[in-house]
């Protein structure tokens, strides 16, 4: 077989979950039918999910007109997972902010890797799902033709300067694992501390690595909820996971796990 064979690749951007999800996937994913599942995955979750739908799941149960058993079964494990994680951050991370039912923070990292595990389940060992910015990773980057026996290279995911627009902070290097990152480059300041219920405050973006994007995700949005001081301590404890932040005055933070993560060139 040549080594076109082995390398052709996909790349397909979705808009879907209010933002573009991008695909890099062998060709073979569009062949398998893996690729068109994982963007049917990512539509049916935003019908059942979005909160700014008035027909979809989270809203029905959100105004009370229908139970969690009335619901997708995948509404109680997510459900349940939110409750996980606001267990672990202290009440931090919450699946009401703002006081009403809307676990976005968990759902669009959840939504994400799921994608990335139906192209895994199809066979593929190198692929990359970007949601908005938060990454789900498969094997490290396809090599160029005839590169050899070696290795490949990780995935390279730039982190977005909350600070400087269209900047980017650092780029992290992954392989089989997930990115996310929760600030205000992309949507503003959205983010609530639940123990205030005002917008969280201190940290304009946190970034979260480690092998769930679901859990990095929830993470990253408990952890800057928190705000600097609380969130550096309790990241440090999360095993597995490593965490890199930028305060509102652009100073740095890092786990001391992180700086493995940083490419260096």
């Amino acid at each position: 077989m040549s080594d076109t064979a082995f390398t052709a690749r996909v790349r397909h951007a979705e808009p879907v979950m209010g933002t573009v999800v991008s695909f890099d996937v062998p060709v073979a994913a569009r062949h398998d039918g893996s690729l068109d599942a994982a963007v049917r995955w990512l539509h049916w979750v935003d019908r059942v999910f979005s909160p700014f739908r008035p027909d979809s799941d989270v809203s029905q149960l959100a105004d009370g007109e229908v139970t969690v058993d009335g619901c997708a079964p995948e509404m109680a494990e997510v459900i349940e997972a939110c409750a996980f994680v606001r267990e672990l951050s202290g009440g931090y991370f919450t699946a009401s902010p703002w006081g009403r039912f809307d676990p976005s923070g968990y759902v669009k990292g959840w939504a994400v890797e799921r994608a990335a595990d139906i192209l895994s389940a199809a066979g593929s060992a190198s692929h990359l799902v970007n949601g908005g910015g938060d990454v789900q990773c498969a094997g490290g980057r396809p090599a160029a033709p005839g590169g050899g026996p070696a290795p490949a290279p990780p995935w390279r995911v730039g982190i977005a300067d909350p600070l400087r627009r269209g900047r980017l902070a650092l780029v992290v290097e992954a392989r089989d694992c997930g990115v996310a990152t929760s600030g205000t480059a992309e949507r503003g300041a959205h983010i609530v501390n639940p123990r205030t219920g005002q917008a969280a405050a201190g940290l304009a973006s946190v970034t979260m690595t480690g092998p769930s994007l679901a859990l990095a995700d929830a993470f990253a949005t408990a952890a800057f909820a928190m705000g600097a001081d609380l969130a550096r301590d309790w990241t440090e404890t999360l095993d597995g996971y490593e965490a890199y932040a930028i305060t509102e005055t652009g100073e740095t933070w890092q786990t001391s796990g992180f700086a493995a993560r940083i490419a260096r060139d």
